[in-house]
């Protein structure tokens, strides 16, 4: 009995259609492998994102009534700052600093936000009470940011995008606390996002 093999025809054929068909699983894999990195990369965004409103609200809700003195000594800053001359977008202070090895400061901490080279930075200071010998540490929050401000709320309703307002500048306006604050933060790729916080009763 004769066994009859491939022609070559055959061979070549196969050849073909197995050249195809790895064609196509190799672009099937790029595609997951794109789709992969894409959706990685996303929640990495989504996540550093998450992060800064936490940090943001968590700082602003526990808000204390504790102003500080100048880096000169000469004059004080309200304990929630916030004005179109200042060279941070929002500078207060917080109480809630944890403090597990028992150093010897405050559980107040004064830190501030502002935004250098579409980068979004939180600083803060050993120190409640600084001067220009006391170094921040500065923590890089968000990349690519368009624009951080705030709306804050008075005891009566009224909205303000500085704090404290015009009319309570100085003595008891340097204690004074917003009643609620909105957060208005803007990025290229996720549009404004907004989160309103009460602050103080």
């Amino acid at each position: 009995m004769r066994q009859r093999g491939f022609t070559l025809i055959e061979v070549l054929v196969a050849l073909a259609v197995f050249g195809v068909m790895s064609m196509l699983a190799y672009a099937a894999l790029g595609s997951t492998l794109s789709n992969a990195d894409y959706l990685s990369e996303r929640m990495e965004r989504l996540q550093s994102v998450q992060r800064t409103i936490r940090y943001l609200s968590s700082d602003l809700m526990q808000a204390a009534p504790r102003p500080v003195r100048s880096d000169l000594g000469d004059s004080f800053v309200p304990a929630v700052s916030s004005t179109l001359s200042s060279d941070f977008a929002l500078e207060m202070t917080h109480g809630g600093w944890s403090n597990p090895v028992g150093l010897p400061r405050s559980t107040l901490q004064r830190v501030a936000y502002r935004i250098e080279e579409d980068q979004l930075l939180r600083y803060h200071w050993g120190v409640l009470d600084r001067t220009y010998s006391n170094e921040p540490i500065v923590t890089v929050l968000l990349d690519d940011v368009e624009s951080l401000f705030f709306r804050f709320y008075d005891g009566t309703g009224e909205i303000s995008e500085v704090w404290p307002p015009q009319l309570q500048q100085g003595g008891e306006g340097f204690r004074l606390r917003p009643r609620a604050v909105e957060i208005v933060l803007t990025l290229p790729d996720q549009g404004e996002i907004t989160r309103l916080l009460e602050i103080a009763p």
